[in-house]
């Protein structure tokens, strides 16, 4: 069988939807005014609204939720400092470098010794060291969360270990930064409402065009003064869009569907079932990604691809990834691609 002329179906990401037509029309007709002079009216109204759902003071309209992390990262680091990271975390191995880069952070990776996607209360304890030691001895400043983990397949941090995990870099006197790219989904399986798992830290990042739908956006959020700062870091990084209302108006709609976001959990674990009904070794997934262990990942993506299915690699495994744009039925379709290469 061929699937040459049929439409591929898409796993690469949950970047990949396309604003759909209610969302255009929210776009065409947002109220949109000079951002970087004045205020625009529709971009205040979803960073007001994105503060309340994450629970901090203020938040941020940024481009991209790599401008967002970076602009965290900057403020909270001083030149030379360390942060510590989960292993695999979309700060370490995703965004080329801009920690050390721009920010000016010494990066050093946590294990996931407290489960997957994240560390132990333990090992932030061990890796933050004291502040006392010569002149010349790094200074650990700063802890990554991310939640949900990419890399570990879109792994949850729940709100008890999440609070166990701040309080254990509180008390080493570190801030605590969290990469929030896929909370709505974190909140959406919990059950819970964002801000619940955004308790006890300095700021959060979360990301409108991952699951959500909007085309482009994420928010930065934190206190007034961080947000102050972080408008001036935005403008030094190019950031300060002009009539971003459209942009805005986009956000604004996705976050009156994180909600959905529950379909693509569960058509996920359909993913997940399917796959190792063929044989395949995945992981059982959290929330909306699905990793495979294979012994070529090069050459499955390839034949995939051949297929009409397409996926990513991701931490030496193919990723699939669900997302509002491909259904139960597409699914149920690219499982019966798959099976097709195993005979």
């Amino acid at each position: 069988m061929t699937f040459a002329s049929t439409p591929p179906l898409d796993f690469r990401s949950d970047t990949v939807t396309r604003p759909d037509e209610e969302m255009r029309a929210a776009m065409a007709r947002a109220e949109v005014a000079d951002n970087v002079i004045d205020t625009d009216p529709t971009v205040r109204a979803l960073e007001e609204r994105a503060a309340d759902l994450l629970g901090a003071e203020a938040a941020l309209w940024t481009p991209s939720g790599t401008m967002a992390n970076l602009i965290a990262l900057s403020i909270h680091l001083h030149r030379g400092d360390r942060f510590l990271a989960t292993r695999g975390a979309h700060v370490l191995n995703n965004e080329l470098g801009s920690a050390a880069w721009l920010a000016g952070g010494m990066p050093e990776p946590l294990d996931h010794d407290g489960g997957p996607g994240r560390p132990s209360p333990r090992a932030v304890r061990a890796s933050a060291g004291t502040r006392t030691g010569p002149y010349y001895a790094l200074h650990t400043t700063l802890l990554c969360l991310e939640n949900t983990h990419n890399a570990a397949g879109g792994a949850i941090t729940p709100p008890d270990e999440h609070a166990q995990l701040v309080a254990a870099a509180r008390g080493a006197g570190l801030t605590v930064h969290l990469d929030g790219a896929r909370l709505w989904n974190a909140a959406a399986a919990l059950g819970l409402p964002p801000a619940a798992l955004t308790v006890g830290v300095d700021t959060v990042s979360a990301c409108f065009s991952k699951g959500l739908g909007a085309p482009v956006g994420s928010v930065v959020a934190g206190g007034e003064e961080f947000v102050e700062q972080a408008r001036r870091m935005r403008q030094m990084l190019g950031g300060g869009v002009r009539q971003g209302g459209v942009l805005a108006a986009a956000g604004l709609l996705a976050l009156d569907r994180i909600g959905d976001l529950a379909q693509d959990h569960a058509n996920a674990r359909a993913l997940a079932t399917g796959l190792r009904e063929l044989g395949w070794d995945t992981t059982e997934p959290q929330t909306n990604i699905v990793l495979a262990r294979v012994p070529d990942v090069a050459l499955t993506l390839d034949q995939l691809r051949g297929s009409g299915v397409l996926a990513l690699p991701m931490a030496g495994m193919v990723r699939f990834v669900t997302h509002r744009d491909v259904t139960a039925a597409d699914v149920d379709d690219a499982l019966t691609r798959i099976k097709e290469l195993n005979r």
